[in-house]
């Protein structure tokens, strides 16, 4: 974002363009916020009724990578309605998501760039039936949706967690065939409603809660975490029926906020919890962590694990280390980001770790302060390594690459290129790739595994869909 002032007159030219930086800069009298389109491939942002705390990208058919607009997405969410008896799922489809690529350094100034205002919009008018093609969302009666979450290999099945205490295993396949099937011109801006019955119904967690993730090797396998630190491991049976654990995993003194199973171990997976710590556990070992980290100093409400899909084996990174005022340089090669594990916490730092230092006692690699208020949501790339986003209650969204060190020589050759200064502070870090604000109270983000480049973001009023024009995508080279 930038701000300028408002008022002047043909005469008196009005002051440079400015970036703003929330929790550090004011508005003045006068002064307002302007996005700048030029940053973005495509902007899009729409809602669906009520605000979604939980989404989930599915999976879908149409080409494992794609790179050309206009896109296609597929999602499922669960609302936050006023009333519990309003309260849905939605499957919807958002197509004719347009933008375009655009060259590294910018030419044309903020206000000149009318191609990319009529070919991609952020404002709701533009979004609120899906950017000319959607959402077409049938809706599932549900409770109040607390996480919800589509599994990799059978993207029709997704589990979510209700603020009943209920786990909730759910079919959405003739749904998302029906999207699949349907014309953009007819299903715009419609709704079916049905009032399926989940496949599984589960009781057994003594409270509510939000930890919950599918496993990325185990089709079917499922752990789910609740608010009074207990955790159940989902092992399926059938294709609709699972055996789940009654007896739950025990590690954390406080609430368990999320879970992430390992991208190459099928019995390892990771939580976090209120408590301060992340655990490691491996199922093989009974119901105790085989490893916990005291990893913040407060709620650890988020974690990530590396699932980077790109042949990793010829990149080196750079991770910087920071302790104690100091920084440290170290290279550690990508086709070991597996055992990269990211943690966002409620006082806004959010750190890496490498799991292979946790015997060495310290396995911090990269902690960051820039966020002011709690992280809501990380998640790394799925086609770059070292890159991650983070959303925060500050009303950022934030994109890092942990590959970056300062050039001062680049940076001096790349300003003389453009033609209007955007004056940034000098003081940000490095790796901070790019900032997306405008969406208020942001609660989960997802990158798409189909789509290089392209996140989604939900927030109390929507979503948005956004490409920047600096997240430069390794794409795999196809057959000739």
């Amino acid at each position: 974002g930038s701000k300028k002032g408002e008022g002047s007159s043909s005469a008196v030219p009005s002051p440079p363009a400015k970036v703003w930086q929330p929790g550090v800069d004011n508005l003045e009298e006068g002064e307002e916020l302007q996005c700048d389109p030029s940053a973005y491939n495509s902007l899009h942002a729409f809602h669906i009724g009520w605000p979604c705390l939980s989404f989930d990208v599915v999976h879908d058919s149409l080409s494992l990578i794609r790179t050309e607009f206009p896109h296609t997405v597929y999602c499922v969410a669960g609302t936050q309605a006023e009333k519990s008896s309003l309260n849905s799922i939605g499957i919807f489809k958002l197509s004719n998501i347009r933008g375009k690529r655009r060259e590294p350094v910018p030419t044309k100034s903020v206000g000149d760039d009318t191609d990319m205002d009529s070919d991609s919009s952020d404002s709701d008018e533009d979004g609120e039936e899906g950017n000319d093609g959607g959402p077409a969302a049938p809706i599932l009666q549900a409770s109040s949706v607390n996480r919800i979450r589509a599994m990799t290999q059978k993207p029709h099945i997704c589990a979510s967690w209700a603020d009943t205490g209920h786990v909730q295993v759910w079919d959405f396949s003739s749904h998302l065939n029906a999207l699949a099937e349907s014309k953009t011109d007819v299903s715009r801006g419609t709704s079916t409603v049905s009032n399926q019955a989940p496949l599984v119904k589960f009781g057994g967690h003594k409270d509510e809660g939000y930890a919950i993730d599918w496993s990325p090797l185990v089709a079917g396998r499922l752990v789910t975490g609740d608010c009074k630190n207990c955790i159940h491991l989902w092992e399926p049976a059938s294709d609709s029926t699972w055996n789940i654990d009654a007896n739950p995993y025990v590690g954390h003194t406080a609430s368990v906020e999320d879970l992430q199973w390992s991208p190459t171990e099928p019995f390892v997976f990771a939580s976090c919890s209120v408590d301060g710590n992340v655990a490691i556990w491996d199922t093989r070992l009974g119901k105790s962590p085989a490893a916990s980290i005291k990893a913040h100093n407060a709620d650890v409400n988020v974690i990530s694990w590396n699932r980077c899909l790109d042949d990793l084996s010829q990149t080196a990174l750079s991770y910087m280390y920071i302790a104690n005022n100091l920084m440290y340089t170290f290279f550690i090669l990508t086709r070991l980001a597996s055992c990269m594990l990211a943690s966002g916490c409620d006082d806004g730092t959010f750190s890496i770790r490498d799991l292979r230092l946790l015997k060495e006692g310290d396995s911090v690699v990269a902690h960051f302060e820039y966020h002011k208020h709690p992280i809501t949501s990380i998640e790394w790339s799925p086609h770059e390594a070292s890159t991650l986003a983070v959303s925060s209650s500050d009303n950022q969204l934030t994109i890092w690459d942990l590959s970056l060190e300062r050039d001062e020589e680049e940076e001096a050759e790349f300003k003389a290129k453009i033609t209007d200064q955007a004056h940034a502070p000098t003081d940000l870090p490095p790796q901070l790739l790019f900032v997306h604000q405008g969406q208020k109270d942001l609660k989960e983000l997802h990158w798409h595994s189909q789509i290089p480049g392209m996140l989604i973001s939900t927030a109390a009023d929507g979503f948005n869909v956004l490409m920047p024009s600096n997240i430069e995508s390794t794409i795999p080279a196809r057959d000739a």
